[in-house]
């Protein structure tokens, strides 16, 4: 059984430098990889690639058993692409120009008709076949981008900064869309905002410095660093500093009225003196765990490894 993205040894130079070097990268299995990068770090280099907008240097890509180098035309109808800003035309209507899309992906002009339909129903923009785009809120516009990326059913769907500028009952639609696209096609997401990749992703690769540094699942991704925080929820919460007097506390960050953020220093016995400290108290505690090393502190560490 062939992969569905298999990147071997990837290496591209701009000028004298290299943006990546030695990139490897397999993909099996539907279902969402979060791509992680910070701003120069080779990620759009990489996905430029992977899409044959751009011929690496050295090394092969791999789209469904596919070499994207000598057979370019073959490779490409197996990814869909939505870029950060959706490529929409919006002097058409929906009908139009996902009829349009569904051409250029080389979509027989018969079958033209009934992937439009199947793209706009699994979209849930079919209620919005004859509006004119330009007239579509931004939530719906990336429904409709999303829909010209999947109308030829291919097995790659790459998606960059999907959920960008969107409200939060929009995000909370695209993010269901994302995953349930997932259960059918294998999703390369890039994102640079941790907290998208935690909600979205099973697997997660980081790019820094041109180098893939992480690359594993997304539990291995957050339990790279160890708890060092309590999430604490109360009905009668003290002020911060009278939970700071709890022995090894270091900071107490409160997130909602009644939840606070608890911060110790390597204390395998914490949530037992708090809890005590609740009862001694009375502060009520209703739920108390331990906060899985934030996903900003991970980035952290793996970019200063990459560079040392």
């Amino acid at each position: 059984m062939n992969s569905i993205v298999k990147i071997e040894k990837l290496s591209h130079k701009y000028s004298a430098s290299w943006a990546i070097r030695d990139i490897n990268l397999e993909i099996n299995q539907a279902g969402v990889i979060g791509l992680l990068g910070s701003n120069g770090a080779g990620k759009s280099t990489t996905m430029n690639i992977l899409c044959g907008v751009l011929k690496q240097t050295e090394g092969k890509v791999y789209i469904n058993g596919i070499d994207m180098s000598k057979q370019p035309q073959a490779a490409k109808k197996q990814i869909g692409f939505l870029p950060q800003q959706p490529p929409v035309y919006t002097d058409l209507t929906v009908d139009e120009y996902l009829a349009y899309c569904a051409a250029l992906r080389l979509v027989e002009n018969k079958k033209i008709k009934a992937a439009v339909e199947e793209a706009k129903e699994r979209c849930g923009i079919a209620h919005f076949s004859t509006r004119l785009i330009r007239n579509l809120s931004g939530g719906y516009r990336q429904r409709v981008g999303i829909a010209q990326a999947i109308i030829h059913k291919p097995a790659l769907v790459v998606m960059d900064e999907p959920t960008n500028g969107l409200d939060p009952n929009q995000l909370i639609e695209a993010r269901k869309l994302i995953k349930e696209i997932a259960q059918e096609h294998t999703v390369l997401l890039s994102s640079h905002i941790l907290s998208e990749i935690h909600l979205l992703c099973r697997e997660v690769v980081m790019i820094e410095s041109g180098r893939i540094v992480f690359s594993d699942t997304m539990d291995a991704f957050n339990n790279y660093v160890q708890p060092s925080s309590v999430l604490m929820k109360m009905e009668n919460p003290p002020v911060a500093a009278e939970l700071q007097k709890v022995a090894g506390v270091t900071r107490v960050e409160f997130l909602t009225e009644r939840q606070a953020r608890i911060y110790f220093s390597g204390d395998t016995d914490i949530t037992e003196r708090l809890v005590s400290a609740s009862v001694q108290h009375e502060w009520r505690l209703r739920e108390i765990s331990l906060d899985k090393g934030l996903l900003d502190d991970v980035f952290k560490q793996l970019t200063t490894q990459s560079i040392q």
